[in-house]
């Protein structure tokens, strides 16, 4: 970069690249780190339960999905967002808006296309596990993306998961 004149000038650099999302690995250099799962819900005669999703336990059309993150911070942490973003092959069960609280930890839960937003006030230190539902609607191999985890007062700390394909069967 070359500055002709005699004034200081400003400027900045921006580096964005596309990556495919299911050859994402994990990122765990982080005092906040995020994890997810999926668990297909059978119904048995102790109740529904939930069964890892494997070649001999695969997906079908009209599933349901439980989706499991699992959130590890190692110190109390303000003005977190999460995005967990959803294979096209998914759609959400609930799809209201509003507050809700899990393992001792509240948070505003917002369901939109490609995504499910989750905004907490604040994080206490430890290790928190969020679960919802999703229903399988389409055949098909599928990207299901990653889940990012970012505080919005210390952008540096933040995390994401690595990405994940889905197969659903007829």
């Amino acid at each position: 970069v070359v500055n002709p004149n005699k004034t200081v000038a400003w400027g900045a650099l921006y580096w964005q690249y596309f990556e495919d999302l299911d050859n994402i690995k994990s990122f765990k250099e982080t005092p906040l780190k995020i994890a997810k799962k999926y668990y297909k819900v059978k119904n048995t005669d102790k109740g529904e339960t939930l069964k890892k999703i494997t070649t001999n336990n695969p997906l079908k059309i009209g599933d349901l999905v439980t989706v499991r993150l699992v959130i590890s911070a190692k110190e109390d942490m303000e003005f977190v967002h999460l995005k967990d973003l959803r294979a096209s092959c998914l759609e959400p069960v609930d799809v209201i808006s509003g507050y809700q609280s899990s393992s001792n930890c509240s948070y505003y839960k917002s369901t939109k296309d490609v995504a499910t937003h989750f905004f907490f006030e604040n994080i206490p230190q430890g290790t928190f596990v969020l679960e919802y539902d999703v229903r399988a609607t389409n055949s098909g191999n599928f990207s299901n993306g990653i889940t990012t985890i970012q505080s919005m007062y210390a952008p540096e700390f933040t995390s994401h998961s690595k990405g994940i394909r889905v197969n659903v069967g007829k």
